[in-house]
């Protein structure tokens, strides 16, 4: 499975079997998460075999069942951490579809259980991301339409439809979608830029999700298009 068709793919799952990770699996999930923890300057943590995480209340009312692995999305308290958690952690949901697995980002649902992660001073957790084999592969959701998050859709190249088409299948806080893409062209030899930023949300998570969007938009663009304005 290509990461374009994991993006497809890919839908949030919150009930799973209580079944561990296989161990290549969890390897190459855990190799990866190093990776991206430097690229990212990030403190992501998989944690196994633990369910108490998702016991409580909250996961009752999130409706989840049989969580017994999920990703720490932890680093350093900085303006910009929530969009690294986001941008950075998106990886490795996509990852995590290639391999077999089901995911679903976590915002609130969850009890931060001592001794399943650890924290370097100044670090915060902002998130969890439940994952393991689904007891179903999920469902769509009803997604905006690409005039809605670009006011330059018209204007611009095909690259750059196909990255909102992408961003548009990002999971975003309660299905919100509250980010947008612009189009820049540029003269001379510098490449043309996109624009990212996030709309107002009562919700929040909106820095999370745009990071989640980037992501999804520049695999369906093509990195080598543009860059970031």
């Amino acid at each position: 499975m290509t990461l374009e068709e994991a993006i497809k793919a890919r839908h949030s799952v919150r009930a799973y079997r209580e079944q561990p990770l296989a161990a290549e699996t969890a390897e190459t999930l855990t190799a990866r998460i190093q990776q991206l923890n430097t690229q990212g300057q990030l403190h992501m943590q998989l944690v196994q075999n633990e369910p108490k995480a998702f016991l409580g209340t909250l996961a009752k009312y999130g409706r989840f069942s049989g969580v017994r692995n999920y990703i720490v999305m932890a680093g350093k308290r900085a303006d910009d951490l929530d969009e690294r958690i986001g941008y950075y952690g998106e990886q490795l949901v996509l990852l995590a579809q290639t391999l077999g697995l089901n995911t679903c980002w976590v915002g609130l649902s969850y009890t931060k259980v001592p001794g399943t992660y650890v924290l370097d001073d100044d670090e915060v957790i902002k998130a969890y991301i439940s994952i393991g084999y689904g007891q179903t592969q999920g469902t769509s959701h009803k997604i905006k339409r690409p005039n809605q998050v670009s006011h330059t859709i018209d204007q611009a190249p095909d690259w750059f439809l196909r990255g909102i088409e992408a961003a548009l299948l990002a999971p975003t806080a309660v299905n919100q979608q509250k980010f947008c893409f612009d189009y820049q062209p540029v003269t001379g030899q510098h490449l043309p830029r996109v624009v990212a930023t996030r709309r107002f949300s009562l919700i929040g998570y909106t820095q999370m999700d745009l990071g989640i969007a980037k992501c999804h938009f520049e695999i369906g663009a093509g990195r080598e298009h543009f860059e970031w304005a």
